[in-house]
């Protein structure tokens, strides 16, 4: 199932990966193999460092943000990594997934829509050289992404949602309301949807909807009638106004903010993350070589009720119904799961990292 990367990079850029200078950011087969990044600053790994200091990386002197990966030693269990193998991590991020998978032996392509995230995951496994290849684009697009590198199928494909801890954390990308930043929400900058257009422009009867279906929101035709209410008099520009609109529909009851569900269904629908879910699921099953892994981590209802329900359908041999004398095989069966159950972070993980309290890893293997 291995394909060397190092001949895609030297096709795409005229060298390989190890030993450039310089900026560079290269396409082949219309998909951008690597980033703007100045390729003197990247720094060798760690290469002593032990499981747990994985787990609480020493790595993390050469990454100023993203916080430990989450679940890291259960993904780890989970595929496998060994030479040999081929993992595509559909969402790099910071590269903390892909650090792991890349120890163990195994070669990995780093896809992210985030060209900051990418940045930083090029600088943090540059060492790893032809056994890293990182691709800017969505997951959703995964067979087309692969399909331009020569690849039919993948010995396992990891997708870590949501959004990440250093987006959160950058008031620019106007992700949060802990900090006033403008309103943009787009994981890609590329993309033309941005949270302001959202909110400004939106009918009232679309922003109940997002609010119910991706917030779960019950208080979600109050905060849209003040929504629109509050944008007649002035655009709503600014993740502290639009906290402060929302306020006024939710009295604050606890210690979490009003805004939260809030947020998050315009986060949702900004990013079509769910759609990109779905989507990415089923084109998985193609893309997957027999005994392949797919590990999700969710961190919501929302994102853990379709993977449960993927995955379920996915793994019954059989059908039945009570029209039927006998059940029936199921067209739909691919995967064995190791467990009907997600996995969760343990207690010392959640305490850690608190931003990990709401994850769940589910694992599928191709039969």
């Amino acid at each position: 199932m291995i394909i060397p990367i190092k001949p895609w990079l030297d096709r795409a850029n005229g060298t390989g990966h190890a030993g450039l200078r310089g900026s560079r950011s290269a396409v082949w087969n219309g998909l951008a193999l690597s980033s703007n990044v100045e390729m003197d600053e990247f720094s060798p790994p760690c290469w002593g460092a032990t499981p747990d200091s994985l787990l609480f990386p020493n790595f993390t002197h050469r990454m100023e943000f993203y916080h430990d990966p989450i679940l890291a030693p259960e993904i780890l269990a989970a595929m496998e990594p060994v030479a040999g193998k081929q993992i595509l991590d559909g969402t790099v991020g910071g590269g903390g997934h892909a650090e792991w998978l890349l120890r163990h032996g195994a070669h990995v392509i780093g896809c992210d829509q985030d060209q900051d995230a990418l940045n930083h995951a090029e600088r943090r496994l540059a060492a790893y050289e032809d056994a890293f290849l990182p691709v800017r684009g969505n997951f959703r697009d995964m067979d087309s992404i692969l399909a331009g590198l020569g690849i039919g199928q993948v010995d396992g494909i990891l997708l870590d949602l949501g959004v990440s801890s250093r987006q959160l954390d950058n008031p620019a990308r106007g992700f949060s309301f802990r900090e006033d930043g403008p309103l943009d929400m787009r994981m890609d900058d590329r993309a033309a949807l941005t949270a302001k257009e959202l909110v400004n422009e939106w009918e009232e009867e679309e922003l109940i909807r997002i609010f119910r279906e991706y917030g779960e929101e019950r208080r979600a035709a109050r905060v849209a009638r003040e929504i629109v209410k509050a944008r007649a008099l002035q655009p709503i520009e600014t993740t502290f106004a639009l906290s402060e609109v929302v306020a006024r529909a939710i009295p604050k009851t606890s210690a979490k903010n009003p805004a939260t569900k809030v947020f998050q269904a315009i986060r949702i629908a900004v990013n079509a993350e769910l759609e990109a879910l779905e989507t990415a699921l089923e084109k998985a099953v193609a893309l997957l070589a027999p005994k392949g892994v797919l590990a999700i981590i969710t961190f919501h209802s929302l994102e853990d009720r379709i993977v449960k329900r993927f995955m379920h359908r996915r793994s019954n041999p059989f059908i039945d119904r009570p029209e039927w004398s006998a059940p029936r095989p199921n067209p739909d069966f691919c995967f064995h799961l190791p467990s009907r159950r997600a996995i969760e972070p343990g207690e010392k993980e959640t305490r850690d990292n608190p931003r990990s309290r709401s994850a769940k890893l589910r694992v599928a293997i191709k039969v």
